[in-house]
């Protein structure tokens, strides 16, 4: 009985405390916070691609988008060629060397 008394005890302190930091946790105090001015800033924030640009952007027609679009088709299609034929070279013959060499790609950083 005296071990029953002293876990019902100790559980309603455990019980009690946890209460009393769960009410003090989730307290709201109606304080009003003081607004802080919002100033501008002098200058913009640096951009990561660069700054506005200098003229407008010219409206690009049908053909000049056809052209534009054809001459990136035909970059990526060459790189898929050579990244391939890397890739063949490595798997016919794997070596670190081959494994770790650059391909003539233009888009390769």
């Amino acid at each position: 009985m005296e071990l029953f008394l002293m876990v019902m005890l100790v559980s309603l302190v455990c019980l009690a405390l946890t209460l009393f930091t769960f009410t003090a946790a989730t307290r709201r105090e109606d304080v009003p916070v003081p607004a802080k001015p919002v100033a501008a800033p002098a200058e913009p924030a640096p951009r990561f691609f660069g700054g506005p640009a200098a003229t407008p952007p010219v409206a690009l027609n049908a053909q000049m988008l056809e052209a534009a679009t054809g001459a990136l088709m035909l970059q990526l299609e060459r790189h898929i060629r050579l990244e391939r034929a890397a890739a063949e070279a490595f798997v016919e013959a794997p070596t670190a060397q081959s494994l770790h060499s650059r391909t003539t790609s233009p888009l390769v950083n």
